[in-house]
């Protein structure tokens, strides 16, 4: 009986609801099945659940460009990733969990734990650069040696390559610092230049998490990773001038760069060197050859200052997430650059406010940005300056239907494994109050304009029990630039 008076209940809500907001229906409706299943499990809803309704759009919305890309040049970093559980290694290295703090630079063990924990308490993803040599090979031994310990292809370049390849229409080049283990690891589809092949792989620590792990006081609100490595060939960019001198005999339509944030490992003034040729020598890469940025983890304000202003100038597209964006917007006295760190899932109006500043930039003639890719675990937001791309909606729909996926270690959603917590209805705005965006299942992406850039919102179908969490944010870019087609830039 009790059933059939909140059916009656939430009917008559929804009448309401239709009368005062017709725009709100659908998702009402969605919300409503859920209930129903939760009140009474026997109850089969009418219509498919949001989720079920989400991925099926997306696989309407998501087409092919006009125009593929052809041939990809990526580069410059490139690694073996050796995946293991975080809580698993700490104790194996015997260490015990204390206060979490973060530690720009890690130089013991203890300053391992201590980040470790700061960000997993987050749920956060953070990468940093281990200083002493030894003993990080101490610790990368440890941990090849734990059970389970797995080894993948890493660096955001060589994932990058690696999701890129799987398409058929497309030649990837990639340029790194490539040893034997790593080569075994690529696919055989990606051709690598003879002078990117070294005797010895660079091996970077994986140390994932999941929801609800505990480490001591510590209890991780989401599953992620925490990333680090004593890794000097990447560090230094020494694959650049070979990615570059690569570009005239592949004759590639897109040039993919990450790795900058590796740079972290340098001292200021060596790092301040290698920026400064590295912008040169991209400042003369032809005109007709796009290039995107995947940034990555960083913590040192000057040398993001000198990503923004001598790299930014040079490129066209760059792909980030949550973290990277509040950290560049902080280290420009930009929007929102107050907020000391983000307080759940990312308020959509913030991140659009930083994506339009990052953009107006563009406009003004600071930059040659006219596309930013941002992804965080519930939702993406894809930017443009308009007149410059076509097919955003595919792309931006493609990069989070891939996330989902991926995070489940599968080839397609399964909506039984994915749930959504991205908001259905937000403000588009902070700073002047922007109109009000919805989406649904029938319209996953929300679309708007503001003085010359155009966002693209999707949300996220979240793995419910990730198997894997490295690479996302890379696969994500990559299958946006895959979608992504390119007017005279």
């Amino acid at each position: 009986m009790w059933v059939k008076v909140c059916v009656g209940l939430m009917a008559m809500a929804l009448g309401l609801l239709y009368q005062l907001q017709p725009d709100l229906l659908e998702a009402a409706q969605d919300y409503l099945s859920s209930s129903l299943q939760s009140i009474s499990p026997g109850v089969t809803p009418s219509h498919p659940s949001l989720e079920e309704g989400l991925s099926a759009t997306w696989d309407a919305l998501i087409t092919a460009p006009a125009k593929h890309w052809g041939k990809v040049a990526i580069g410059v970093n490139a690694c073996v990733d050796v995946v293991v559980s975080g809580v698993s290694l700490l104790k194996a290295l015997g260490l015990s969990p204390h206060s979490g703090g973060d530690h720009l630079v890690l130089n013991t063990q203890e300053e391992l734990a201590e980040t470790f924990q700061h960000y997993m308490q987050q749920g956060a993803a953070a990468e940093r650069f281990y200083s002493d040599a030894d003993s990080f090979q101490h610790i990368s031994h440890t941990a090849s040696q734990e059970p389970g310990a797995k080894h993948f292809v890493g660096g955001n370049a060589a994932l990058i390559a690696q999701r890129l390849a799987t398409h058929p229409d497309l030649e990837v080049l990639l340029c790194g610092p490539i040893g034997p283990k790593l080569h075994e690891l690529l696919d055989e589809r990606i051709v690598v230049p003879p002078a990117s092949l070294k005797e010895q792989d660079e091996y970077h620590l994986i140390l994932e998490y999941k929801a609800g792990e505990k480490w001591g006081s510590g209890q991780a609100p989401a599953a992620s990773r925490f990333i680090f490595s004593h890794d000097l060939s990447n560090g230094a960019m020494t694959s650049l001038e070979i990615l570059l001198s690569s570009l005239e005999e592949f004759q590639p339509k897109l040039l993919v760069l990450s790795g900058l944030h590796m740079m972290e490992g340098l001292s200021q003034e060596a790092r301040a060197n290698r920026l400064q040729e590295a912008a040169t020598a991209l400042s003369d890469v032809p005109l007709d050859i796009l290039i995107h940025l995947e940034l990555a983890s960083m913590t040192d304000g000057d040398l993001m200052r000198g990503i923004i202003h001598q790299v930014f100038p040079v490129i066209s597209s760059v792909g980030l997430n949550e973290q990277e964006l509040l950290f560049l917007s902080q280290s420009s006295s930009g929007p929102h650059s107050a907020l000391p760190a983000w307080s759940g899932i990312p308020d959509v109006g913030i991140v659009s406010d930083i994506l339009f500043w990052i953009l107006k930039g563009s406009v003004r003639g600071d930059s040659a940005l006219t596309r930013v890719h941002f992804h965080t675990l519930a939702y993406h937001i894809l930017a443009t300056v308009d007149g410059f791309w076509e097919n955003q909606v595919a792309a931006v729909a493609a990069g989070a239907r891939i996330a989902g996926a991926q995070a489940c270690a599968s080839e397609i959603i399964e909506p039984s494994k994915v749930t959504l917590k991205s908001p259905l209805e937000f403000s588009t705005s902070k700073t002047d109050m922007g109109p009000t965006a919805r989406v649904s299942a029938k319209e996953p992406v929300a679309v708007w304009s503001k003085d010359g850039v155009t966002f693209h919102f999707t949300p996220v179908l979240i793995c419910k029990e990730p198997v894997r969490t490295v690479g996302l944010g890379d696969a994500i870019s990559a299958e946006g630039l895959l979608f992504s087609e390119a007017k005279t830039q």
